[in-house]
Parts: structure tokens; sequence; C-alpha cells
């Protein structure tokens, strides 16, 4: 029987790592991609790796219409040569729920019928670490591709995922720097895509959000509020009055979940909640997400945003945690980083429009 390689893409990760490498940050809408190039050279990686014909690239993502359906972009993915499409869904949140669960399964089923001799996996998720031991247990030689950062290095793979798989091998850049670029500006009036165009270049998938009423306007306070905690914020506590402030130090104000005030000063210890280069790493990661959302983002999108506050959409806050465990390298964010991350992202909101 013929030896083949079979190659296995997490679009989240891969998406998500080549608008990290193209603009900086990790927002999918910030980047169109030539899906049949990308394709195409993602197959030609494999296959020069192993030295084998590609039996099949599996593609999984969450569909994007009602009943985990695939989009018109999806399709037309699905329709490319040796593409199989696997899609999980879309939870009302934006969230992709069953992909994970469906690359796992695969990984087992194919490591049982033997029906490639090796799988690459592009992806850096530490929950398919259980998946790629079942595989490698019938004996299938499971090996890593990573999407480079700008350094050249393997950008956001769970060490433990590593530390499991066979090998590890990352992706010349030029794979992304020619199939993956900057979303331009576009005008407020969309013209329809023909499917034919979608096939060629297509936008980014997501989850498309329903328009909001515009605010109503603010009514003027009796008194200056005091400024709500993050807990306050993510809507585990009611605000409380204020005590009267201690002389402050100069400075920003820091917020902290662990001593419910502002830059630890009410903390016994009196230490710094967090230190400069989380902070210097959360301002950019703010920057940064801010101005690629604001490439494509309508004046209904600014007006929709701040009608929200103190709310952050769902795949702008995926970005900004996704960005910033990426800049610390870590592979999950303390709530404390999540709270001050998130208070950040307004106040550098609020700059853009004065």
């Amino acid at each position: 029987m013929r030896s083949y390689c079979a190659l296995y893409v997490d679009v989240g990760y891969l998406l998500a790592a080549a608008a990290t490498r193209v603009t900086g940050t990790s927002l999918r809408k910030g980047v169109v991609v030539s899906y049949p190039d990308l394709v195409t050279r993602l197959i030609a990686d494999a296959e020069k790796a192993s030295g084998l014909p590609l039996l099949r690239l599996h593609w999984y993502d969450s569909g994007n219409r009602p009943g985990a359906n695939p989009d018109p972009a999806q399709e037309a993915i699905g329709m490319l040569p040796r593409v199989k499409l696997r899609l999980g869904r879309t939870s009302p949140q934006g969230e992709q729920k069953g992909v994970d669960l469906r690359i796992g399964l695969d990984l087992a089923a194919h490591g049982r019928n033997r029906s490639v001799d090796v799988i690459y996996l592009l992806s850096g998720d530490d929950d398919l670490c259980e998946a790629v031991e079942e595989a490698q247990s019938h004996g299938m030689q499971v090996v890593l591709m990573a999407v480079p950062g700008r350094s050249g290095k393997p950008h956001a793979v769970s060490r433990h995922l590593i530390r499991e798989s066979d090998d590890l091998i990352v992706l010349d850049g030029s794979v992304i720097d020619e199939t993956v670029h900057v979303r331009r500006l576009q005008p407020e009036t969309e013209v329809p895509v023909s499917a034919a165009a979608a096939g060629v270049e297509v936008p980014l998938p997501g989850p498309r959000v329903a328009a909001s009423p515009a605010p109503a306007e603010p009514k003027p306070a009796a008194a200056a509020a005091p400024r709500p905690t993050p807990a306050v914020l993510a809507g585990n506590k009611v605000p409380q009055p204020a005590a009267a402030p201690a002389a402050a130090a100069p400075g920003r104000l820091v917020w902290s979940s662990a001593s419910e005030g502002v830059g630890g000063a009410d903390r016994a210890a009196g230490a710094p909640v967090v230190g400069p280069r989380e902070l210097e790493a959360i301002d950019d990661v703010c920057r940064g997400v801010i101005a690629t959302w604001s490439i494509t983002a309508s004046a209904a999108d600014r007006t929709r945003l701040m009608s929200r506050k103190p709310f952050i959409p769902g795949d702008l806050d995926r970005a900004l945690l996704l960005d910033l465990a990426a800049r610390l390298d870590r592979y999950d964010v303390e709530d404390q980083l999540r709270f001050l991350l998130r208070d950040h992202f307004w106040e550098q909101v609020r700059q853009l429009d004065r």
C-alpha cells in the first residue's frame, strides 16, 4: 500500500498567528487571505518535509452559519482539491465550539486505522496533547507545524504540545507574507463579492454581530461617581462608595482585582500590582488591537462599540488576550492582568474620540 502524509490545519491558530505576523495583532478582521495560494503552499511544505504525497488536508474551523454550516468563503475553501472541510460551530458569543474535539477524534481514528504514515498538525493548542499521544500509541508520527512570528520563532505553541509531538517545523515566513495581507480601509457601502471572486481572495470568516441602536445621551451626574473596579466591570459585584482617597502618587491609575483599589495602594505589603514589563505589554497590545480594528471600523461600528461599554466584543477581547499571552510568553493570562488589560483598552478607546 502506498504511503501518504496528512495535514491538519487548526484555522483559528493559523489565522490568528498569521495576522500577528502581518499586522502585529491576532485580530483576524485585520487581514485578508488568498486561500488557494495558502493551501497550495501548505501542502507543498508538508510533502517536502515528509517526502510523501499528501492524502488530504483537513481544514478545521467553526461554521459561521446556523447549524454549524459553512459561509460562502468556507464553502469555497471546501471546494479546493484535496481539502476536507471539518467544521465545529460558533456560539452566540462568537466562540468556537467543537473544533478541538474534531481534531482530537480524527487524530485518534487515523492513528488506529493507519490511514497515513505521518500527520502534520498546524496548531499550538495545549488541549490536543492527549489526542497526539493516542495517535502515537498506534505507531503514527505527529509533527507540529508552526507559524513564525516576526522574529522567526514559532508563534504561540504550547510547550507541552511541543514535548508530546515527534518534531516541530516552522513554516517559511514567505508562506504567510505572500498569501496574507493587511486589510485596507473599505468604503461605508459594501459591494457584494461573487462566488468566483470569493474563491481567489476571500474575507476572513467570522461571526457577524447585529447592529445595536445608538446609545442615549448620558444624563449629567449629580456628583462625580467613583471609578468602578474591575470586579464591578465584570458584573460580579455591586459598586460600593469609595473612601476618601489618600494623597496619591502621580502617575497612571492601575486597577487591581486582588486589592480592589488603585495601584495596590490598599494592599498591606504595598508592593506594586504588576511590573513595568506587564504594563508596557498591556499598552502595546491595546494600541495594536485598536489600530487594526480602526482600519475597517465605520462610524456605526464605533458607536456600537461605545454603546456596549464596558463589555468588549468577543473578537476584540480574544485578540487582546491572545496578544498579551504571546507578548508575555504565557499560555494563559491571570485574572488580574485581564482586568488591567480591559481597563486600559477602554482608556485608549476614549482617547480616539478626543
